[in-house]
C-alpha cells in the first residue's frame, strides 16, 4: 500500500524531472514495458488509439514533447492515493490543468499512465 509519504515522494521527484527536462529521470520512474494513454498522443499523430507501450515508444513521445515545449514547466497542486496508484493534479504547458493517473507495481514504478487534461 502507497502511503502519503511515498505518494508525495513520487509526485515531486516526477514533477522535478519533468521541470528540469530530464527524460531519462523521468523514464526511471517507469518500468520498461510501461503503458501511457493521453490525448497529445492522438493529437500528435504518434498513435491513433492515443496508448503507446514500452519505455523507447513513450521515451520517443516524450522527446517531441519536449523539443515542441521548450519551457514546459509544471505546478504541482495536489497528490492523491490509493493502494497501488497515485493522481497527480498539476498545471501543465499552456496553463492547462492536468491530472495523472498512475498504476504502480511492487517496486513502486509506474506499469501503466493516463494524462487527463482540460
Amino acid at each position: 500500500m502507497i502511503t502519503r509519504e511515498q505518494a508525495l515522494e513520487f509526485a515531486h521527484a516526477w514533477v522535478n524531472a519533468w521541470n528540469s527536462h530530464n527524460l531519462e529521470e523521468v523514464l526511471s520512474h517507469y518500468t520498461d514495458d510501461f503503458e501511457m494513454s493521453s490525448p497529445f498522443i492522438k493529437q500528435m499523430g504518434i498513435a491513433a488509439s492515443g496508448t503507446l507501450k514500452g519505455k523507447d515508444a513513450v521515451a520517443d513521445y516524450w522527446s517531441r514533447a519536449m523539443v515542441k515545449y521548450p519551457d514546459l514547466h509544471f505546478e504541482l497542486k495536489e497528490v492523491l492515493s490509493c493502494i497501488h496508484t497515485i493522481i497527480i493534479y498539476y498545471n501543465s504547458i499552456a496553463g492547462k490543468k492536468a491530472a495523472e493517473f498512475f498504476e504502480l507495481n511492487e517496486e513502486g514504478k509506474v506499469f501503466r499512465a493516463m494524462g487527463h487534461y482540460d
